[in-house]
């Protein structure tokens, strides 16, 4: 019984790696402007999905999805410019909520700014 599970594990395991190897492009969009701007989308037969504008090194914005290993969904939006690399997406880790003794603080210290020391 257990070698049968073991067989099965495999097969499946081999079938998701022949169907990625052997994927291919649906859908490819590519444009490209004189004045730096770009814009771009593709599609594979085993459901990777990109997109992408911008301008030069200046601004991108896009978005990304594909089914992990596990069979999960994963789906990314981002955008980067002069304030950085910023994703958005369910599957990534978020911080611990702010103790309330730390956010009273944080709100004492943004409403009451230091006098000017140097006068």
């Amino acid at each position: 019984m257990k070698f049968m599970i073991l067989i099965a594990f495999f097969v499946s395991v081999m079938q998701v790696v022949l169907s990625d190897r052997d994927a291919y492009t649906l859908e490819q969009l590519s444009n490209v402007n004189p004045d730096g701007s770009y814009s771009y989308v593709y599609k594979t037969s085993n459901g990777i999905n990109a997109e992408e504008s911008g301008k030069g090194a200046e601004f991108a914005k896009g978005s990304f999805s594909y089914t992990s290993n596990d069979g999960q969904q994963i789906a990314l939006e981002y955008e980067a410019d002069e304030n950085g690399y910023r994703p958005r997406g369910d599957h990534l880790p978020t911080p611990p909520p702010i103790p309330d003794y730390i956010q009273r603080a944080l709100d004492f210290i943004r409403n009451n700014p230091p006098e000017n020391l140097s006068k």
